[in-house]
């Protein structure tokens, strides 16, 4: 039998899903932005987050824990990763300076459409490609080896570098670490938070970070939010840091020059 708060979580996930499913519909969402920066160049980021936010018809943006763990189960969850994709895609073309990436689940290379916007939008700019990153979640990469495997040939053969998400989030299996060959894998935050006060988690993360050096991939530390952790993490010698300390994502492009007002 389940919890009151599992009880209570399911209601919200019932009570969200058709508007989150009607704004879907209506490609009612846009993309908050999160730097992440260099560790010698923390003033200027070396690449952006773009993070999906679905906008209810009353203007709302709703919050993804209220529907994405079970969105991400269904076919909602792929035609997120496409709206996601497709919006990435359009502010890559639209500025020519920035470098974005933007999430995806393992699911959805199978998924036509999403296959169809990236090799549509990468071929009417095939220079974008290069700015591109897509992040792929750990859990959902481990579930899709041989599929994952195929597309990463493919995408890389454009010049589109591939990360992997939530790093020891999950149950990864180092064969299959080996066999994908990432660009870059970003820790996953539960092991970056307080990490300048705590012993165990500068143990793993630098396991983590030995194992990403062996496989010569680029090292992201997410969840950021202390100048200590910051200081940390770069005398480790953390590639890339990204969370609250550095900024928080925000609607408004960063780069647009005024910047309009933002909105986290």
């Amino acid at each position: 039998m389940g919890s009151p708060l599992d009880f209570a979580i399911d209601q919200q996930t019932r009570i969200t899903m058709p508007a989150v499913q009607a704004a879907v519909a209506q490609g009612h969402a846009l993309l908050a932005y999160q730097p992440v920066v260099q560790s010698g160049r923390t003033g200027r980021p070396a690449f952006y987050e773009g993070l999906i936010r679905v906008v209810d018809d009353s203007g709302r943006i709703v919050p993804l824990k209220d529907f994405m763990p079970v969105a991400e189960t269904m076919e909602l969850g792929r035609q997120i990763d496409c709206l996601s994709l497709q919006l990435g895609l359009t502010a890559l073309a639209e500025e020519p300076s920035l470098r974005l990436s933007i999430n995806m689940s393992a699911r959805s290379i199978g998924y036509p459409h999403w296959i169809q916007t990236l090799r549509s939008g990468l071929g009417n700019a095939p220079e974008i490609a290069e700015r591109l990153i897509l992040e792929i979640t750990e859990s959902s990469a481990i579930q899709l080896p041989a599929e994952v495997g195929h597309f990463m040939r493919e995408v890389q053969g454009y010049g589109v570098s591939l990360a992997l998400d939530d790093f020891g989030a999950g149950y990864t299996s180092f064969r299959y670490l080996r066999d994908f060959c990432f660009d870059m894998i970003k820790i996953d935050g539960q092991f970056i938070r307080e990490i300048s006060q705590n012993p165990d988690n500068q143990v793993l993360t630098r396991a983590l970070q030995s194992i990403a050096i062996h496989f010569d991939m680029f090292t992201v530390a997410e969840s950021v939010e202390t100048a200590e952790d910051a200081a940390f993490l770069i005398d480790l010698g953390i590639d890339c840091l990204q969370g609250y300390y550095f900024g928080a994502p925000t609607i408004a492009p960063p780069w647009k020059s005024p910047p309009a007002k933002a909105q986290r």
